[in-house]
């Protein structure tokens, strides 16, 4: 049967690292320690996060299913969506952090904490390139209970981890596993693959929950599973707290998240690329292309040279690099070490922030037209960062599909190339070309890496 993905929707999971946790058991005394001193302390950071959002209860058939025939027609109803998840406190002053999918469209977020008191609660940020979300609740001058940050690359496989959340909406529960594996990038959730998984058992209500070492740190948001039912198999995965509290900091100044911008498209050193570099074994992440701004062309990279490690951690994929791109600050140097003919180098790379070489020209395209309701873009650097699109790519990208005929066709993230034969570089050229139309569209677009063309009468 085929293994499906499932998004969870909260869990937690307290810890505390004790010495007899690092050996085997020598006596009955031993045998019978708890981690219920681990989970008085940290449960009460644990919280349900409730989402509700409306949406509209529509008639998809025949021609119902055109947005243009259905703005004649009475507006249809609107029925209720509710989702559950869970959440963790991460500073006494009620800012809790979860999955961004767990409140996802949702217009009235409630907290209830662990001892039932109830909140409702103003969403602060959420980054959907993480898939993670920032929340805040008003408790006056109350201190409430909170975790604090641990280090999630000194995790180790086979180190103890608990988890407590609310699966299923049973209520509060309390599961115990290890750390089975660290670094999987194969997930396909978010932008940045470089999970935690864990055998302690993830289900559905789970996503948003805390994943704790034994010092009772936070080290990592739960936030999906495989799973062949639905329910738990013991592979479970979170978002590691390196990542997390990047995220949590930028919402705490009031700022917008801004990573730092590498202009670098890379591949995945395979067995065939290893042995033509003369490779012991595959490693690393080829450099395949370079944007001329990029920080990686002022330190002195070049296409073909591979990047062993940054800041003395080794990199194992090209997901693995962009990872560490991203938990690190703007205005810093990250020491990167590569290979190049042979050769290990090492070099200084300053951290900046993606350049703005264009003006935006943010447009909503209004015209009658298969564009309809699209809200385009010119590409920079900037432009391609913030929706994680490759280094080399540039013309007029989709920021958004609103409502209206683009619905049928576009994606968000997808690249208008060409528009009746005639290259489509800027926002002023896509609208010469929507306006010139002549009673068919040809348009060539670009959406994750593959080129599509449509012919619309």
């Amino acid at each position: 049967m085929r293994l499906l993905i499932v998004l969870v929707f909260s869990i937690l999971l307290p810890a505390g690292q004790a010495a007899w946790a690092q050996a085997v058991p020598q006596s009955k005394a031993q045998i019978s320690l708890s981690f219920a001193p681990v989970v008085k302390d940290t449960a009460p950071a644990v919280v349900n996060v409730y989402s509700k959002s409306i949406a509209p209860q529509t008639n998809n058939q025949g021609i119902f299913a055109d947005p243009f025939f259905r703005q004649f027609f009475r507006a249809p109803r609107q029925r209720e969506q509710n989702s559950l998840g869970s959440g963790v406190i991460v500073d006494p002053s009620g800012i809790i952090v979860t999955n961004n999918h767990v409140i996802l469209s949702g217009t009235d977020v409630r907290v209830v904490l662990a001892d039932k008191r109830e909140f409702e609660a103003k969403l602060l940020l959420k980054d959907e390139r993480s898939d993670l979300a920032v929340l805040k609740i008003d408790v006056g001058d109350e201190a409430l209970t909170a975790l604090s940050f641990g280090d999630s690359d000194e995790l180790e496989v086979g180190d103890l981890v608990l988890a407590i959340g609310n699966p299923f909406g049973v209520g509060q529960t309390v599961t115990s596993g290890i750390v089975s594996a660290l670094a999987r990038t194969q997930v396909g959730i978010s932008d940045y693959q470089f999970f935690i998984q864990t055998d302690a058992a993830i289900n559905p209500g789970n996503s948003g929950g805390a994943l704790v070492n034994m010092a009772g740190e936070l080290v990592g948001i739960n936030t999906a599973i495989f799973s062949r039912s639905g329910g738990s198999i013991g592979i479970g995965f979170s978002i590691p707290s390196n990542m997390v509290q990047t995220v949590v900091q930028s919402a705490a100044t009031g700022s917008r998240i801004q990573r730092p911008w590498s202009g670098v498209d890379l591949q995945d050193v395979t067995a065939e690329i290893a042995d033509s570099l003369g490779f012991a074994r595959p490693e690393g992440a080829l450099v395949a292309n370079l944007h001329p701004q990029s920080p990686l062309v002022r330190a002195g990279l070049k296409p073909g040279d591979v990047i062993l490690a940054v800041d003395g951690r080794p990199i194992e994929s090209a997901r693995e690099f962009g990872y560490r791109m991203a938990t690190a600050k703007i205005g810093q140097d990250a020491i990167i070490e590569y290979q190049r003919s042979g050769k290990v180098r090492e070099t200084s790379v300053e951290l900046v922030a993606a350049p703005e070489t264009i003006e935006r020209e943010e447009t909503l395209i209004r015209d009658r037209s298969p564009l309809q309701g699209l809200v385009v873009a010119n590409l920079s650097p900037a432009v391609a960062e913030e929706l994680g699109l490759p280094t080399s790519v540039n013309g007029v990208v989709a920021l958004d599909v609103k409502r209206g005929i683009a619905q049928r066709f576009f994606k968000k993230g997808d690249i208008i190339l060409e528009m009746n034969g005639s290259p489509v570089s800027s926002v002023d050229d896509l609208k010469a070309s929507i306006s010139a139309q002549a009673g068919f569209w040809d348009i060539q677009i670009s959406r994750g890496g593959r080129k599509l063309q449509m012919t619309l009468r």
